[in-house]
C-alpha cells in the first residue's frame, strides 16, 4: 500500500515558504494548540460523559493513556511537517498506487465526516442549552460560524486563526473544568481509576469511543500541514533542532491542556452523574450538573461546549481539506467544503436522531480510523531516506509502533465483542 513511488530525501513542498527572519522562543508555538482542538471536541464530551456516568472512574486510564499516545502521535506529525515540508496526506499521495490512494482517501473522508458530524452536533446542542435554538438552526448557525473562523485563516493568516482558536481553547477550558472547583471529588477513586480494567462489551466500546475522540486521525493528518505552513523550510542543524525543540513544547503544553480538560470531563460526570436519571444525554447531563453542582456551573459548560464544537469544526474542515489536497491533489475552497459537509450533520438533526449516541458512534468511527493514519506516519518518520538525519530514534520507533499496535488491537478486540454481542 506504501508503494508506488521511491522515497526521496527530505525535502520542502511548494506552498511552504522560508520566512526572512525566523520567530524565535514563545513565537514558534501555536500549531500543536490548534491541532489539540480536535482532542476536546464535542464527542469527547459525549464520550468522558457517558464514561463517568455509567463507569465512575474505572475508564480514567483510557483517558490518561491515550492523552501519553497522543503527545508522541502528534509530535511525530509535526516533526515530519517540519524536516520534510510535507504534510503526512502529500507522503501517501506520493507514495501510493492510485486505487489503494482512492480507498485510503475513502476511509479518511469517512472519519472527517464523522468528525464534522459530532462538531456540528455539539455546536447545535450547546446554542440549544443557551438560548433553546432548535437543533437544526443551531447546526447551520455553528456552520455559518465556523465559516468565519475560517474566513479568518484565509484573509488574516495562519497567526490570526491559531490566536481566535487558542482563545476558544481557553474558553472551553474554563467551562469544562469549573466544575471540579465545588464537586467533591474522591482521591481514593480517582487513583483506582488509573489501574487498566474493563467491565463488559459495553465499557470496551466506550474505551473505544474515548480513544477515537482523543488520538483522533484527522488531527494526526492536519498537524503536519499546520507545522509545515507555520515554520516553512527549516534547513537541517542548529535552526531545524531549535524548532523542532519548540515543536516538543508546544505539543507538550497543548496536550497537558488538552488531557487536563477530558479527565475533568469524567471526574465531573463520575463524581455528579452516576444514578441521575437521564443523564444519558447531553442536555440531561448539563441539568444533572447544573442541578448538583450550581447553575453557574451548568452554564459555564453550556458555555465550553459552544466553543468546543465551534472552534473544532473549523479545524475539521481544514484538516478534510489537506487530506483531499494530498491524497487526491485536488484543492477546493475551505468555505465550499464547509457547506457540503454541514448537509449530513443538519440532515441527522432534522431526522430528529439521538444527538448524544450520534456523537458516542461517531467516535468510535473515527477509532477505527487512527490506525490508517498512525501506521504510515510511523512508517516514514523511521526511514531516513524520508527523515535524513531527523529519523525516529530507536527507542521513539519502538514507543510508536507499540501505540499503533494496542490501538489496533483495542479495535480489533471491540469488532469481536460487538459481533458476539
Amino acid at each position: 500500500m506504501l508503494d508506488g513511488v521511491t522515497d526521496t530525501a527530505a525535502g520542502p513542498s511548494a506552498p511552504a515558504q522560508t520566512p526572512r527572519k525566523r520567530a524565535a522562543g514563545l513565537t514558534l508555538l501555536g500549531p500543536a494548540f490548534v491541532a489539540a482542538i480536535a482532542y476536546v471536541d464535542p464527542g469527547n464530551v459525549a464520550a468522558n460523559l457517558t464514561a463517568g456516568a455509567r463507569y465512575g472512574y474505572l475508564l480514567l486510564w483510557v483517558l490518561v493513556a491515550a492523552n501519553a499516545s497522543a503527545v508522541v502521535v502528534q509530535y511525530l506529525s509535526a516533526k515530519l511537517g517540519v524536516v520534510t515540508g510535507k504534510s503526512l496526506p502529500e507522503h501517501l499521495g506520493l507514495r501510493m498506487r492510485r486505487a489503494p490512494r482512492l480507498l485510503f482517501w475513502a476511509q479518511a473522508e469517512i472519519v472527517a465526516a464523522a468528525t464534522d458530524i459530532a462538531e456540528v452536533i455539539g455546536g447545535a446542542l450547546a446554542l440549544h442549552l443557551l438560548f433553546g435554538l432548535p437543533l437544526v438552526a443551531g447546526g447551520v448557525v455553528t456552520g455559518v460560524v465556523s465559516m468565519a473562523v475560517l474566513t479568518l485563516q484565509s484573509r488574516r493568516g495562519t497567526r490570526t486563526f491559531e490566536a481566535v482558536v487558542t482563545g476558544m481553547l481557553a474558553i472551553l477550558t474554563v467551562g469544562f473544568c469549573a466544575g471540579l472547583f465545588v464537586a467533591q471529588v474522591s482521591p481514593a477513586d480517582l487513583l483506582g481509576g488509573i489501574v487498566p480494567r474493563f467491565d463488559g462489551s459495553g465499557s470496551v466500546m466506550l474505551a473505544a469511543s474515548m480513544l477515537g475522540a482523543t488520538v483522533m486521525p484527522h488531527a494526526v493528518y492536519l498537524h503536519s500541514a499546520l507545522a509545515r505552513d507555520r515554520h516553512g523550510d527549516v534547513p537541517a542543524g542548529p535552526e531545524r533542532r531549535r524548532v523542532l525543540t519548540a515543536t516538543r513544547w508546544d505539543v507538550a503544553l497543548a496536550l497537558v491542556v488538552a488531557g487536563g480538560v477530558n479527565i475533568c470531563m469524567l471526574v465531573l460526570a463520575a463524581t455528579t452523574l452516576p444514578g441521575v436519571a437521564g443523564t444519558d444525554s447531553i442536555p440531561g447531563a448539563q441539568h444533572a450538573i447544573a442541578e448538583h453542582v450550581g447553575p453557574v456551573v451548568g452554564v459555564l459548560f453550556a458555555v465550553g461546549l459552544l466553543a468546543s464544537g465551534l472552534a473544532s469544526t473549523s479545524v475539521g474542515c481544514m484538516a478534510g481539506a489537506e487530506i483531499m489536497h494530498g491524497l487526491l491533489h485536488v484543492r477546493i475552497p475551505l468555505l465550499a467544503r464547509r457547506v457540503i459537509t454541514l448537509v449530513p450533520a443538519v440532515v441527522l438533526l432534522a431526522l430528529d436522531a439521538d444527538a448524544t449516541m450520534l456523537l458516542v458512534v461517531s467516535q468510535v468511527v473515527l477509532s477505527f480510523g487512527i490506525a490508517f493514519a498512525i501506521v504510515p506516519l510511523v512508517v516514514y518518520t523511521s526511514r531516513r531516506s524520508v527523515m535524513g538525519s531527523d529519523v525516529n530514534a530507536v527507542g521513539t520507533r519502538v514507543v510508536a509502533a507499540l501505540i499503533a499496535v494496542v490501538i489496533v488491537a483495542l479495535n480489533v478486540t471491540l469488532i469481536v465483542l460487538t459481533l458476539a454481542g
